[in-house]
């Protein structure tokens, strides 16, 4: 398995877990962070972003996580309360010394229309 892969893996599950002090670890200082909402720039933001949708989440199931080069990418439902519900999600990381320096996020945000 790709290292990058296996560093994904391991990031989500401890986002499912809501482990914020383990999810810093895997983060370079100068991460980049993007989604259908939000552009982040740097480590102190990107942790206080993590802090916050951990609280918002009922449960996150990764389904899938493949990687090429310095990229990987990870497939995975986010259950949130009603009327958002389940939401498909995927993300691409690129990884820099091992660590995550870039996270791209592809979600439907109309279902946060609905709250």
């Amino acid at each position: 398995m790709n290292n990058n892969v296996a560093i994904a893996e391991t990031y989500y599950t401890a986002m499912s877990n809501k482990d914020i002090v383990s999810l810093e670890q895997y983060l370079h200082h100068d991460v980049q962070f993007t989604s259908p909402f939000a552009t982040l720039a740097g480590k102190p933001a990107m942790f206080e972003a993590i802090r916050k949708f951990t609280t918002y989440f009922k449960t996150l199931n990764i389904r899938a996580t493949f990687g090429s080069g310095d990229q990987a990418i990870a497939v995975y439902n986010v259950e949130f309360s009603e009327p958002i519900g389940t939401i498909r999600t995927s993300a691409l990381l690129t990884f820099q010394d091992g660590l995550i320096i870039n996270i791209e996020l592809f979600f439907d945000g109309r279902p946060f229309e609905k709250k």
